[in-house]
């Protein structure tokens, strides 16, 4: 059953936060998308567009547009966080100053901070006051925005440390066209969600230098491996791994062209420097740092991901693309299920 009409803050208004506006105004809910751009603002609120974003999308009159963060919050105990992973701790310092009240802050972004490795919803318990805080949820999954935005038939999943808080996230969102599940594997999904933009870039990059669907096959499977790997060692639930956040988003995240990570290792295959790729993508690509976030974990659990190592070469320390490729063709041989029985054996399953 969804909740009665509700005022929620949707912080960020990107092609992600603003599809995610509209299934919430599809749900009748007066929805309050914020920008830091009050030209974007008065395009959303005079146009009712988002071209930059969202083109040829119409929003619904539901969804108003505020530059004024305080007066997007105002009354507001439920916020969608939907700003890039970079932003995250400018974006809450700005958020605590303008509230006093608690709220429940869900997070719609996929990344992990480099060098402090905390997860976002470790970011937010760090910089938000625990008076300030009322719970923190995930919501995650195969979601293209261009899609969401179309209305097309879309499945997620929310997770929180409090699950009643997940569940009236997930009763603010689910329709006929937007499925929500929940799951209570909040690292599990987190992790999944993050380190699939790793697999994508490198499945863009084999697309790019031409390899084929049997290479890229290769890659999502053998990635798909590495995220469970240290997902677990992290404390995450391997089976989260085979479902929404895991295989689902690293299906549609490294085979469609609506995904930007996938485009970036595309023009990276092709022989485009990292610099001239972000200047041409014109928007944020969380799988760059989450790169470097992951290649830092890794060497912290002792864990063996080949794949993000080779990655983290090409995007931070110049190597060839193809090059690279060739050096994971070249490694040692192993069996293939012996990554899937450490994982077992160390959860005791």
């Amino acid at each position: 059953m969804q909740d009665q009409k509700a005022a929620i803050a949707v912080v960020g208004a990107g092609s992600w936060g603003t599809a995610l506006a509209m299934v919430l105004a599809d749900n009748s809910h007066e929805v309050r998308l914020w920008s830091h751009n009050e030209v974007q603002v008065k395009e959303i609120n005079d146009c009712h567009t988002n071209k930059k974003y969202l083109p040829e999308i119409v929003l619904p009159d539901l969804i108003i547009g505020y530059a004024s963060l305080h007066e997007a919050l105002d009354g507001v105990d439920t916020v969608i966080l939907a700003v890039p992973t970079k932003a995250i701790r400018e974006v809450l310092g700005k958020i605590r100053g303008v509230i006093s009240s608690p709220i429940t802050i869900a997070h719609v972004s996929k990344g992990i901070e480099p060098d402090t490795l905390l997860r976002i919803s470790e970011m937010i318990n760090e910089e938000m006051p625990k008076e300030l805080l009322r719970d923190v949820v995930v919501l995650s999954g195969p979601s293209h925005a261009e899609e969401v935005s179309l209305r097309h038939p879309t499945t997620v999943t929310v997770s929180s440390e409090n699950m009643a808080a997940a569940e009236k996230i997930q009763d603010l969102f689910i329709n006929h066209n937007f499925r929500v599940y929940t799951n209570s594997d909040i690292i599990g999904v987190e992790i999944g969600g993050a380190l699939k933009n790793i697999i994508a870039l490198a499945a863009g990059i084999t697309d790019g230098l031409g390899y084929g669907d049997n290479a890229k096959a290769a890659l999502m499977t053998r990635g798909l491996a590495e995220i469970a790997r240290l997902g677990t060692k992290m404390g995450a639930n391997p089976l989260t791994f085979s479902g929404l956040t895991g295989i689902g988003d690293l299906i549609v995240t490294c085979t469609s062209v609506h995904s930007r990570n996938w485009r970036a290792g595309n023009l990276l295959g092709k022989g485009k420097t990292l610099d001239e790729v972000l200047d041409n993508m014109g928007m944020v690509v969380e799988g760059v740092r989450t790169t470097k976030a992951a290649y830092q974990l890794a060497k912290e659990y002792n864990v063996n991901m080949p794949i993000t190592a080779a990655l983290y070469d090409v995007l931070f320390n110049g190597k060839n693309a193809k090059d690279a490729v060739d050096v994971l063709m070249a490694r040692g041989k192993t069996h293939e299920m012996e990554d899937l029985v450490n994982v077992l054996d160390e959860r005791n399953i």
